[in-house]
């Protein structure tokens, strides 16, 4: 078996209940950013599925919704070539969402009614007793539903569709820093910080904050990206 198929077969969580097709999926995304399926790499859909002994379809499923992600691309007369994420690709999305949730964030604190700030509060306090039960697939999107809240509570459609665009490679970040208790723990403790300053209108501190919180799934990301040798 080669390192590619055996990638995606330790990274295939079948324990879950859920379709065989996004079990299949899930497990060559995860293989891809962690960089176990390098930048040009082809993935041959016939030799995956003799040597799982899978039918082609889930793995047909799997590779469409990566073109569609774009972590894998098709190259004609070539066929399906992995694109992955470089560290330059990180710093590249953590700045502009530096930028991009500082502006959201604000722009929503100034809007927000009362009762948006009880919203949100309340998202918070169930992102605590998910964390507290373990979790981790809730919390992970508790931490979606904090970030899509805001978003939409700014108002601005167009920073939002913007937004879409990155949301891929957003969400396998987020899974991969979430994923360890230190940093959802902390991560969860920078969320509080953050919605404190949106109740006293505090540009400085959200400004600060938001920053702060990006630096440091930035750099959890990162070592986790170069403990599998990702470049």
């Amino acid at each position: 078996m080669n390192t590619t198929i055996a990638a995606v077969k330790n990274n295939l969580d079948l324990s879950q209940n859920q379709p065989l097709k996004l079990s299949i999926y899930e497990a060559f995304r995860k293989s891809i950013i962690l960089g176990q399926i390098p930048a040009g790499e082809r993935i041959n859909e016939k030799e995956f599925s003799e040597t799982l002994n899978i039918s082609r379809t889930p793995i047909r499923f799997a590779l469409h919704q990566l073109v569609e992600e774009q972590l894998v691309e098709h190259v004609p007369r070539v066929g399906i070539v992995v694109k992955g994420i470089s560290i330059k690709d990180a710093h590249e999305i953590y700045d502009i969402r530096k930028s991009l949730d500082t502006l959201a964030t604000i722009k929503a604190m100034q809007l927000m009614t009362p009762k948006d700030f009880d919203d949100l509060r309340a998202l918070l306090e169930e992102g605590d007793r998910l964390n507290q039960s373990d979790k981790v697939d809730e919390v992970l999107q508790n931490f979606s539903d904090f970030n899509s809240f805001i978003y939409e509570k700014s108002q601005m459609k167009r920073l939002k569709t913007i937004v879409t665009d990155l949301q891929a490679y957003l969400v396998y970040f987020r899974d991969i820093a979430i994923r360890s208790s230190e940093r959802r723990y902390r991560a969860l403790e920078e969320h509080w910080l953050l919605y404190r300053g949106m109740v006293t209108n505090d540009i400085t501190q959200v400004t600060l904050i938001t920053h702060e919180h990006l630096n440091h799934s930035l750099q959890f990301i990162l070592q986790e990206m170069e403990s599998h040798q990702i470049e």
